[in-house]
């Protein structure tokens, strides 16, 4: 098996946003931040990526998002990138791999992408070379007890050490979240998904 990527994001919310659907007018899933993870044969982290994305249609940050990420405004108006340079950047780290997330976040990922290319901006890389897989079902039926826990809990559900410095809600933790689950089940004896393999 050849390396893979763990990717995990944090996008615009609300109160009540995730039961409504993200429904109410105005309320997109605008990326603010990107995490990822490039996973050697033996799940070691072989490489990282990390980035601050600034919303277009909403770019004030809700206190609700705020308090959950701990993403505060200053930070994406100080670090945050424009939408396709940073889209096209994560695209480009994961070009020609497997590419994992606990979730359809690669929904987002494409609402995103779709939104940038139709306000006329260039989105470098593409996703054809890539293959998405939601590994939650893989991973709630082989540990049950993870059924109800988000990417960043993974670790606690499954009794294991913290994996990283940071907090859920955090895109990068949230990879080392799921990075320690995927370690775990393995040690176990489960075999990743076909999906894994590059």
């Amino acid at each position: 098996m050849s390396s893979f990527i763990v990717f995990d994001l944090e996008f615009t919310t609300w109160p009540g946003a995730p039961e409504r659907d993200w429904s109410a007018p105005g309320e997109l899933r605008e990326i603010v931040q990107i995490g990822a993870l490039r996973l050697d044969a033996d799940l070691a982290v072989a490489d990282e990526f990390e980035t601050l994305v600034r919303p277009v249609v909403n770019p004030r940050l809700s206190p609700y998002f705020t308090e959950l990420t701990g993403i505060g405004q200053e930070a994406v108006d100080r670090e945050g990138r424009e939408p396709a340079a940073a889209l096209g950047d994560f695209l480009g780290f994961c070009k020609g791999r497997s590419v994992l997330s606990y979730g359809n976040d690669m929904v987002v990922l494409g609402e995103n992408v779709g939104w940038a290319r139709a306000r006329g901006e260039q989105v470098a890389n593409g996703f054809l070379d890539n293959g998405f897989l939601n590994v939650r079902p893989w991973v709630n039926t082989l540990a049950p007890q993870t059924a109800s826990a988000n990417s960043g809990r993974l670790w606690e559900a499954l009794g294991l050490p913290k994996p990283a410095a940071g907090a859920e809600h955090s895109a990068l933790f949230d990879c080392h979240s799921i990075a320690a689950a995927l370690r775990h089940l393995r040690a176990g004896g489960a075999v990743l998904p076909a999906g894994c393999v590059s």
